[in-house]
């Protein structure tokens, strides 16, 4: 696969999801980081997005529950170019029964290169990088050549 730069703007399309046994924790991550947040656009799968929507007063864009295609619709973003960076607080000691969507949803993350946090301290890492809030350029496979080749 070829690659190309392409731009991050500095007003980043940020997802947002957690498993049930962490949706506490990204609510208190985001009211700890609300400031921040309210600077960008954001989008949650439904469940996560109502009880951080209604905890911290910011407007979320909510997609449907992950079990049900939210998980699935937050990977068709990333691939659209519509989402620039993913926390995703998910618990590494239960097993889910979506297991293979969020698989798939983490791959389609790597493939087009962004960032991606699955707890806060990761989370916290990317938000308070000096880029969080400026354009930076990154590699994403060029789908338009690849196309052409085909």
């Amino acid at each position: 696969m070829e690659f190309i730069t392409k731009a991050l703007p500095a007003s980043k399309r940020v997802a947002l999801i957690a498993h049930d046994n962490r949706k506490d924790a990204i609510v208190d991550w985001c009211l700890r980081h609300r400031p921040l947040l309210e600077k960008h656009q954001l989008l949650a799968t439904g469940t996560t997005g109502g009880k951080i929507e209604g905890a911290t007063g910011l407007d979320v864009h909510k997609l449907l529950s992950g079990p049900l295609g939210g998980d699935q619709q937050v990977g068709a973003r990333i691939s659209e170019g519509e989402v620039d960076l993913l926390i995703f607080f998910w618990d590494p000691f239960e097993p889910m029964p979506h297991d293979p969507d969020v698989k798939a949803l983490l791959r389609i993350a790597a493939a087009w290169n962004i960032p991606v946090a699955c707890n806060s301290s990761s989370a916290d890492m990317i938000v308070q990088s000096a880029l969080m809030d400026r354009a930076f350029d990154r590699e994403v496979p060029n789908y338009q050549r690849y196309l052409k080749q085909r």
